[in-house]
């Protein structure tokens, strides 16, 4: 019987711990000499914005830099033909993470077409990707990591892109040059680790232990989640009906990515 309430008190305390969003390092990621920083999020795939990088939309909000949030998806995800209804997700989706719909497009072009098996030219991303920062003034580009997450070729297309982009506007000295950010790779079993990657990202225990390729980042950005911001999350994945089998609420459940977001800068 002195069990339980033991068992409660401990269940108390980390629902107390968990509830508030936490974050570490995170002004990296701001550019300090503009005002206010202009951020872009690039996705390949409605529902990208949600399954990924949720934890960091919800805490940039929140900043006190007070960054301006950019959406740019490269694609409407049409491969099984609804790609028109996946726009309308993306809208739902982007309106509950706080995204303004003045900051948002869905990009339609023939060379960037959902495909699970086809890598995208990073010349082509970044001639489409071009008027969009030059024009917004986005000073970091946020997508994401070497390997697609899920090793997915349109995701790990993407960094290779905006590297590209960035290489074209050096050469250009009348043209600020926006930083690249990259979510870190980890490796299979830390991804699907869940609730506990929120639990250990707060006590300290980043990624580095579980690095599947990026060399070790000794103060990485890190941005976690707290409850309410989960159930956002949450929300935010419901939107994209179209997409809900049952393998996805299996990610909601299980996920790093519903939790936390971990960056590194990529080098050009």
């Amino acid at each position: 019987m002195m069990l339980f309430p033991f068992i409660l008190a401990v269940v108390s305390l980390l629902l107390s711990v968990l509830y508030k969003p936490s974050e570490f390092n995170t002004d990296v990621l701001l550019e300090q000499t503009v005002s206010p920083p202009r951020v872009l999020l690039l996705t390949a795939h409605p529902d990208d914005e949600c399954f990924f990088f949720a934890p960091t939309v919800l805490a940039l909000r929140r900043n006190s830099l007070s960054p301006e949030i950019f959406s740019l998806c490269l694609s409407s995800g049409n491969a099984d033909g609804v790609g028109e209804q996946r726009k309308g997700e993306l809208a739902r989706s982007l309106n509950i993470l706080g995204v303004e719909e003045e900051h948002r497009w869905v990009i339609e072009h023939p060379q960037l077409q959902d495909n699970i098996t086809q890598q995208w030219d990073a010349e082509i991303i970044a001639q489409v990707l071009r008027p969009f920062v030059i024009e917004h003034h986005i000073t970091s580009v946020l997508t994401f990591d070497i390997k697609g997450i899920s090793l997915h070729p349109n995701h790990f297309s993407l960094p290779l892109g905006v590297s590209y982009l960035i290489k074209s506007l050096s050469s250009s000295s009348h043209t600020p040059v926006p930083r690249l950010f990259s979510l870190i790779t980890v490796l299979v079993l830390p991804k699907y680790a869940g609730l506990p990657s929120a639990i250990l990202a707060r006590l300290g225990i980043f990624s580095q232990a579980f690095l599947a390729s990026e060399p070790t980042v000794d103060s990485p950005p890190v941005f976690i989640s707290g409850i309410p911001d989960y159930l956002t999350t949450v929300k935010a994945i419901l939107a994209h009906g179209s997409q809900m089998v049952w393998f996805r609420y299996l990610y909601m459940t299980f996920s790093r990515y519903m939790w936390v977001n971990e960056w590194v800068e990529f080098k050009t």
